[in-house]
């Protein structure tokens, strides 16, 4: 691939417009790839949605490191009716990749200055914040630091205490190995041992175990809409040929720095009490992030109103399983709280 290909990849690197049934554009909708500034770093989000004057609902991604600029608009493109849909790819992750992040904090004071942006740029005092798999520990952290910029905070794949959690997916993929008697992969979970991990390899290491439950997830007749599609998303238009590349290294480098840096977080004991409407959509299958631990979260927890929701036929991405259903949820919290 040439210098050139690249450079015009990139530069062609667009989100396509809203259309009606008939394939025409929407008059007065927004549909924008935007490179700003947040903290002196540059970064990128894309903005979508059929009306300008409509609440703002920001997406936080999973990872650290990962990108669902793309998935979101196919997956969720029924939200744009609704809201302004914002994407961001977070530091080190897609097409910020070069905005590396140093901390978990870099997130926070980032996502913070984006919602401070969103909220100046079209006149409103408040958004709605969506967070999935690590981007729902993000949305906590951002509404326990700045309450008054959020109208409600909505967590899906709900992380809650991170150790805990690579402990009992662990087990849960050792289990599964045995029952199946999958001896190559009991080797290798065996051969890497018990989470935490630290070092260059923690994204392949963790990777053993949270891609074999992924896998069980798909194999669920329960769970509809299996999986992510990426060779669709990676392929989408908005990203050129280096951000391709930078969403495989996002997923694998930045992974491997910032994750480590988690495992002392837990929800239960820093952040029990929060001053934003909080709901949790959990798919009754996830493997990945206990359910059990959302619930003892949710006992526990203060807020102004709160709510689990169950996705009876999701697993980790209740998004992508029941994205009809995500959807109508979302407006409903959004006409609740606008009466």
């Amino acid at each position: 691939i040439g210098l050139c290909s690249i450079i015009t990849s990139q530069w062609m690197a667009s989100t396509p417009k809203i259309r009606d049934e008939n394939n025409k554009i929407i008059e007065g909708s927004i549909s924008e790839l935007s490179k700003i500034t947040l903290n002196g770093k540059k970064e990128w989000i894309s903005i979508r949605g059929q009306k300008t004057d409509a609440p703002i609902l920001l997406f936080l991604a999973g990872g650290p490191g990962g990108s669902q600029m793309a998935a979101v608009r196919h997956d969720l493109a029924e939200l744009e009716k609704h809201f302004i849909v914002v994407n961001w790819d977070q530091p080190g992750a897609g097409k910020s990749y070069s905005a590396t992040p140093a901390s978990k904090e870099t997130y926070i004071e980032d996502g913070i200055a984006l919602t401070h942006y969103l909220c100046d740029r079209f006149n409103q005092s408040k958004i709605y914040l969506v967070g999935e798999s690590w981007g729902s520990a993000l949305g906590i952290f951002m509404i326990d630091q700045a309450p008054e910029l959020y109208h409600a905070f909505i967590g899906t794949g709900q992380m809650i205490d991170f150790e805990a959690t690579e402990i009992a997916d662990y087990h849960k993929a050792l289990a599964l190995a045995k029952e199946k008697e999958d001896f190559n992969k009991i080797k290798k979970l065996e051969a890497n041992g018990l989470p935490p991990y630290y070092g260059n390899d923690v994204t392949m290491k963790s990777a053993e175990y949270l891609q074999y439950l992924s896998d069980e997830m798909l194999e669920n007749p329960e769970i509809h809409n299996n999986g992510y599609h990426t060779f669709r998303d990676l392929f989408s238009s908005e990203y050129g040929i280096l951000d391709k590349i930078n969403y495989l290294r996002g997923i694998l480098d930045t992974f491997n720095t910032i994750y480590p840096q988690l495992y002392d977080i837990d929800l239960k004991k820093e952040y029990a009490q929060l001053n934003v409407p909080v709901y949790f959509f959990i798919g009754r299958h996830d493997l990945n992030a206990p359910t059990d631990f959302v619930e003892e979260y949710y006992q526990l927890l203060q807020a102004p109103s709160k709510q689990i929701i169950w996705f009876d036929h999701s697993g980790h991405s209740p998004w992508i399983n029941e994205s009809e259903r995500f959807v109508a949820e979302l407006v409903e919290i959004k006409n609740k709280l606008t009466q």
